[in-house]
């Protein structure tokens, strides 16, 4: 696996690619990697000829007072692991070669981008949109692949990537969780034996809601409060959202039709984690 850290040889090397007529797939990261991230890997590994992925703690994406500088970083660790699943080039640029000096321009998705995530973290998917159209510059991959967890995130970037013509597919993949339900996160680890226990009651909510839905009741009122209920018996979070909306425009939907997203954040301590299911 090559390492590559500077925007121009990372161009150079993906632009070969694309000449040569190789599909080329693209899992852009900030590190910290779990099965999640190596489920997307796999993924694009099955779909293309040759995958790239990225490392980068995006500062922009951060607010203040956000946990930027305790965001963990197990470089070595992952790149070991892109390597042995098959990544062929891995882009690990630092914050100067991202956003260099005199650097001013960023993207806004607006409306999208203040709802849900966005409108309890204000500016982050400004910061996300920003960093990613870099990346999808700089890379040029045919596919890029995003785990369906971060279903806000993936709202704002189809979003961008349909009004900045970008010529590529974006991938939406699957959650994956543990064993007991919980969705991986790198944020996980932050969290303490009591803590991982009460975070467990996010995925109970949704999974309470899921089966009212299976059993007829549709009306998002209900099943809000069912889901609240459920939430409610967990005294160790703060909840953040719980909400029924369309999984593109991010608004609340009266009825919880096929298709639609279901989607939680709390936090767990200082830990704020997110999880949905989209209605079958």
């Amino acid at each position: 696996m090559q390492i590559v850290k500077s925007v121009a040889q990372m161009q150079t090397i993906c632009r070969k690619l694309r000449t040569q007529g190789v599909v080329l797939g693209f899992v852009p990261t900030m590190g910290a990697l779990h099965q999640g991230h190596l489920s997307l890997v796999q993924r694009a590994i099955a779909e293309c000829q040759t995958v790239a992925a990225s490392i980068f703690v995006n500062p922009l994406q951060f607010a203040p007072g956000e946990d930027f500088a305790k965001y963990p970083r197990t470089f070595e660790q992952d790149a070991r692991q892109l390597e042995a699943e098959g990544v062929a080039i891995l882009f690990a640029p630092d914050a100067k070669e991202m956003y260099p000096e005199g650097a001013v321009t960023t993207i806004t998705v607006p409306g999208i981008g203040d709802r849900l995530d966005g409108a309890s973290r204000p500016g982050h998917f400004t910061g996300v949109a920003t960093v990613v159209a870099k990346l999808f510059h700089i890379v040029a991959p045919h596919r890029a692949y995003f785990g369906q967890k971060d279903a806000a995130q993936l709202a704002v970037l189809r979003q961008m990537t349909q009004d900045l013509n970008f010529d590529l597919e974006l991938v939406s993949c699957a959650i994956v969780r543990d064993a007991d339900g919980l969705a991986l996160s790198s944020r996980n680890q932050y969290l303490s034996g009591l803590e991982r226990e009460e975070a467990l009651v996010l995925h109970r909510a949704l999974t309470r809601i899921e089966h009212s839905i299976t059993i007829g009741e549709r009306q998002s009122s209900t099943l809000l409060q069912i889901g609240r209920n459920v939430l409610d018996t967990a005294t160790g979070i703060q909840v953040d959202y719980l909400a029924i909306v369309d999984p593109r425009s991010l608004l609340p939907v009266a009825s919880a039709e096929k298709g639609a997203l279901v989607a939680v954040a709390a936090y767990v301590g200082r830990t704020r984690l997110i999880d949905n299911f989209l209605v079958t």
